[in-house]
């Protein structure tokens, strides 16, 4: 098989051909049908929707605990000395900015719209026992802890790490068809290749547009309490215009000038709302809720996991859970990509330590402090967050800071936090669909960003048209589930290549030991020698 090509297409002076044309015809015949039959998308991404949760939701359950488990191990495991490049080498970027930005292209908006208002509605609607007890709080935490937890860090460290292996440490493309090596070969460059990458922009495109949806939402709900903005789709529309704009922006100034100074920005401001929320709210509180949900957490995370109401026959699971899963599988090939690309120079055991516990332990700490004290006020007798979640979700993070000082100034730093996540989650995303059709190039031309950063706008816009959040929410699952299949397989492919990587690095340690040690410093040497012996470059040409 010849090597993957690159070349001109149009304005377009760098595309993988048949991963772009196939990503851009799917995609734009998704925006032109949801624009011209917009009840009939709507209805038709609500029957996919149900046929996939109802179906194939043990699947999604499994892809997810497999994910969890294979993390663990590796952690623990002899692999994770294994270092993501060359073994001699140093980190690219500082712990704080790696968190920074790992923590805003995993989650951005997310904790902003269901942080106040997922406990919210768990406390009011649990999936089991009688709601708005103690108990019910309790079950609103685990749940909440779960969606968030370490099940959807699993599957983006997972990913992240497969993508970052073979990448870094076999001289692959950075692009998903480059962890199908141990099994494809060379052929990773036909047919296969190209299926499995425009799978994975597909399912970035739909799981980042969601979050996008979600976002829009709230800052209109944001707005129209601040400033009277009508709250309507017209708002909506033109928000994802203006904001489109401001990312375009950012994706002009590159990885490093845009994305990483947001995200240093977001984690600041996302810390200074944490501690205003943290000092001045019921500090006691919070510290006795956070330890004690976290050990319900650990203790009930297994049952949660694994339920798939077998027993109960309630559709519940396919709305919260299910949903989740689906979400998190469609957002891991973007997040996965990104996180790779700013991962070069980590062992595996601090790679997976990372990305699996600072941000858990941060949206944790999140929740229990907007969600839980939200939950805790109701249990007080301070009514109004039920009726705000059952009107408008994104509203619940406003209420919550009516019983604060200094609302109107927390409610504009809250719209300002949602638009910032709004861009940095917008240009990351363009950032990796423009590496993926590319062929893996780590830093693709900055039209065909715009491109996609356009095209991720018009996109929110027309799910929002045809059928808000539920559109958005199907559209989430509908993408998610073939790329779930591809996860299976990539496991199996991962585990092969460190075993190779992993019988190099023993035969490298004794070669320094017995034999050439006058000649090297270290073994890691004799490692970085073996490893360009693999698999050829796979580079890009006109």
């Amino acid at each position: 098989m010849s090597e993957l090509k690159t070349g001109r297409l149009g304005p377009f002076p760098k595309v993988n051909k048949p991963v772009f044309i196939a990503s851009v015809v799917l995609i734009l015949g998704f925006i032109i049908f949801g624009a011209l039959f917009q009840e009939m998308a709507n209805t038709l991404f609500t029957e996919m929707q149900s046929f996939i949760t109802h179906r194939f939701g043990w699947f999604f359950i499994v892809v997810m605990n497999a994910a969890v488990v294979i993390c663990l191990y590796l952690i623990f495991s002899r692999y994770g000395d294994i270092r993501l490049g060359h073994q001699t080498e140093a980190p690219q970027y500082s712990l704080p900015s790696w968190i920074g930005m790992l923590f805003s292209a995993g989650i951005g908006i997310g904790i902003m719209y269901w942080g106040t208002a997922e406990p919210v509605y768990h406390f009011m609607a649990p999936p089991l026992g009688e709601k708005e007890t103690v108990e019910a709080a309790k079950q609103a935490m685990n749940i909440s802890f779960l969606h968030y937890g370490i099940h959807a860090w699993a599957i983006y460290a997972f990913v992240a790490l497969a993508l970052a292996y073979f990448h870094f440490r076999r001289g692959l493309p950075l692009a998903i068809r480059s962890a199908l090596y141990p099994i494809l070969g060379k052929r990773i460059n036909g047919r296969w290749g190209h299926t499995v990458d425009t799978l994975a922009v597909f399912g970035t495109m739909f799981g980042v547009v969601t979050t996008l949806g979600l976002g829009v939402l709230q800052i209109n709900s944001g707005l129209e309490g601040l400033f009277g903005l009508p709250n309507n789709i017209t708002a909506q529309i033109i928000l994802i215009a203006m904001i489109t704009l401001l990312a375009c922006g950012s994706l002009m100034m590159g990885l490093d000038k845009g994305i990483k100074r947001l995200s240093d920005i977001n984690i600041l401001l996302t810390f200074l709302l944490l501690t205003f929320a943290f000092v001045l709210g019921p500090t006691q509180y919070i510290i006795d809720s956070f330890v004690e949900n976290i050990g319900n957490y650990v203790q009930n995370i297994v049952q949660l996991a694994f339920w798939n109401e077998a027993y109960s026959k309630t559709d519940w699971q396919s709305a919260w859970t299910i949903f989740y899963w689906a979400w998190w599988v469609s957002w891991s090939p973007f997040v996965g990509v990104f996180i790779a690309r700013i991962s070069r120079g980590r062992t595996i055991r601090e790679f997976l330590l990372g990305v699996l516990f600072v941000p858990m332990a941060i949206l944790f700490f999140w929740f229990t402090t907007f969600g839980g004290v939200a939950v805790n006020m109701e249990l007080l007798g301070n009514p109004g967050f039920i009726e705000v979640v059952q009107n408008d979700y994104g509203n619940a993070i406003f209420k919550l800071m009516e019983f604060y000082p200094f609302t109107k100034a927390t409610t504009m730093l809250i719209i300002i936090m949602i638009v910032l996540w709004f861009v940095t989650s917008s240009d990351s995303a363009s950032f990796v669909i423009d590496m993926l059709t590319s062929g893996g190039d780590a830093n693709p031309p900055k039209i065909q960003r715009l491109f996609w950063a356009v095209t991720q706008g018009l996109v929110a816009a027309i799910l929002l048209a045809a059928g808000g959040l539920g559109a958005l929410q199907a559209a989430a699952i509908v993408a998610g589930f073939p790329f779930a299949v591809v996860i299976v397989v990539m496991m199996y492919s991962l585990m092969r290549g460190l075993s190779r990587d992993r019988l190099i690095l023993y035969r490298a340690q004794l070669r320094f030991i017995t034999e050439e040690s006058a000649e090297h410093n270290t073994a890691d040497e004799f490692v970085d020698e073996e490893l360009l012996k693999g698999p050829p470059k796979i580079v890009s040409g006109d």
